[in-house]
């Protein structure tokens, strides 16, 4: 079981990608600008927040293939996908279509669920079937088993001279079904994660559990250890479980003296949100850790739910600015990295 004491093996982050509603573009290409900033760096992984009818990315895939034409080593993820917006069988031929474009480099992750605010969309989204939209786990289930290859239908074979036919999704990419992930914020979730074969994502935001106490890093760690036994007994068909942290760090090593107050007075603002549960649902809110690479690592090896792990993507701040995240990204690669025993990819250069 990974311990403060074991390395730190992969290192990414995760990007909102925000932009300008009056110039999109310009935001659009500071995200692959940061992408191959990344790659430079050495980080492992990148992931992509999914936002819809926002100003962030409302399609990862379309910059994954993008950034997959920019980049030759990095892997690319979503952090997450809300599967109830889309159709499942569309959504595998274009994941399988970018990662036979990457090299087999994608990493989807998926959540289910009704769409955020599904009333205020759901004439324009689904007209005929809004109702009746099943929105549970079957549906990322659906998706996982077409990504795996699984038959959709008995037709296939030639039709006429020049039309043939296949009865599976294609372009079929071999081994992107053991590199779906789950992002999972309550128990329940984490366990039917590991019990189906996904890898699991846990973040900064999870459901606050009644027989697991008040504290976000251990109601965390209760998680991780649940789906790991979840997946170790159910003897999933599908590789090993790998599960990913994802918390805001803000390391300040080199950053200015006004990007410190900006950063700071970022955390102040969204502390509160931290000291109790939020909404219906009782969400817990992690703090953001800022301050220096050793002040963060050293608050990283005392949280209980770092200790299970030995994959992160820290998350990127929504709302900086571009040179915001090269010093960010900068410090987390040659600074925070090497603190939690982390060593760059091989053709990582360490330069900006």
């Amino acid at each position: 079981m990974p311990d403060s004491s074991r390395p730190l093996r992969k290192l990414g982050f995760l990007t909102i990608g925000l932009f300008d509603p009056a110039d999109p573009a310009a935001g659009h290409e500071s995200t692959l600008q940061v992408i191959e900033l990344g790659e430079r760096l050495g980080f492992d992984t990148a992931w992509l927040r999914h936002r819809h009818l926002q100003f962030g990315i409302s399609s990862p895939i379309a910059v994954m293939a993008a950034a997959s034409q920019r980049t030759s080593r990095i892997e690319l993820g979503t952090a997450v996908t809300p599967v109830g917006w889309e159709n499942p069988l569309r959504l595998a031929e274009d994941l399988a279509t970018v990662d036979l474009l990457a090299g087999g480099r994608i990493n989807p992750g998926l959540s289910v669920g009704e769409p955020m605010h599904y009333g205020t969309v759901k004439h324009e989204l689904y007209p005929d079937s809004a109702d009746v939209e099943d929105f549970s786990y079957a549906r990322v289930d659906r998706l996982a088993r077409l990504i795996a290859g699984e038959p959709v239908r008995e037709f296939s074979g030639k039709q006429g001279v020049v039309e043939e036919f296949s009865n599976r999704v294609e372009p079929h990419s071999p081994g992107l079904r053991e590199r779906l992930w789950y992002g999972a914020a309550s128990r329940k979730s984490a366990v039917w994660a590991g019990a189906n074969g996904f890898n699991l994502l846990t973040s900064s935001v999870i459901f606050a559990e009644a027989d697991q106490g008040p504290f976000f890093a251990d109601i965390q760690q209760s998680q991780i250890r649940a789906y790991r036994e979840a997946a170790s007994t159910s003897a999933p068909a599908h590789g090993s479980a790998r599960v990913s942290q994802g918390l805001v760090v803000i390391p300040t090593d080199s950053a200015s003296a006004q990007q410190r107050e900006k950063y700071q007075r970022y955390v102040d603002e969204r502390t509160p949100r931290t000291l109790a549960p939020q909404g219906p649902k009782g969400m817990l809110f992690a703090p953001d850790l800022i301050g220096s690479s050793d002040q963060i690592a050293e608050q990283l090896h005392a949280h209980a739910g770092f200790r299970e792990v030995d994959e992160v993507a820290f998350a990127l701040p929504f709302s900086f600015d571009h040179e915001d995240y090269v010093q960010i990204l900068t410090d987390i690669a040659t600074k925070l990295g090497p603190a939690l025993g982390w060593a760059p990819a091989s053709d990582g250069q360490q330069t900006p």
